[in-house]
């Protein structure tokens, strides 16, 4: 009798960029393949460098009627932040978007350190599929109807995505936080 450990799996709403135990949360649903992709990413970062007490979690959101190596691409992603490489692999997809057969992720993941059989495996069975489904159920339930979908400590940006509108979000959340005591 063979006996099989368990494998814990990190879902992507417990994979954060930035500090674990931040009070306020920018949380994007997103698509690997949507053409503003990239430029939200960096409009993100941007935010994060003027928040670093902010922590950011992606959110899988692939429209596959349009993006068809969007759901793969997002199943590497949750791979590779198993293998604790997410915000490498996550920069790698959005740098590549063009490029996200199993093939070309497998090969990113090499790149990365991360890959291997295994890896490659873990792509070509699904693996990591059904935490993609958890996200965008999540996100129908939530409102999102399309990606990209910004949240900051639950509220959805209803603005365009801009490093000011972000910010101003995010210091609405401040706001809103209960005050800490003084010592």
């Amino acid at each position: 009798m063979i006996i099989r450990k368990e494998e814990t799996i990190i879902p992507p709403a417990s994979i954060f960029i930035g500090p674990a135990r931040a009070r306020v949360t920018l949380m994007e649903y997103g698509d690997y393949e949507c053409e503003t992709a990239l430029h939200n990413d960096l409009i993100v970062r941007e935010v994060l460098q003027r928040y670093p007490d902010v922590n950011f979690n992606y959110r899988h959101f692939p429209q596959t009627r349009i993006h068809q190596k969007a759901h793969k691409a997002a199943e590497a992603a949750i791979a590779a932040a198993q293998r604790g490489k997410f915000e490498q692999m996550h920069d790698m997809i959005l740098h590549n978007r063009k490029n996200l057969g199993t093939a070309s992720l497998a090969f990113y993941a090499h790149d990365l350190g991360i890959g291997g059989l295994n890896f490659l495996n873990d792509l070509v069975t699904g693996k990591y599929g059904r935490y993609v489904q958890d996200d965008l159920a999540a996100g129908i339930r939530l409102g999102v109807k399309e990606a990209p979908a910004f949240f900051v400590n639950g509220k959805k940006i209803e603005s365009k995505i801009t490093v000011r509108n972000l910010s101003d979000s995010i210091e609405a959340a401040y706001e809103a936080l209960p005050k800490r005591k003084a010592s």
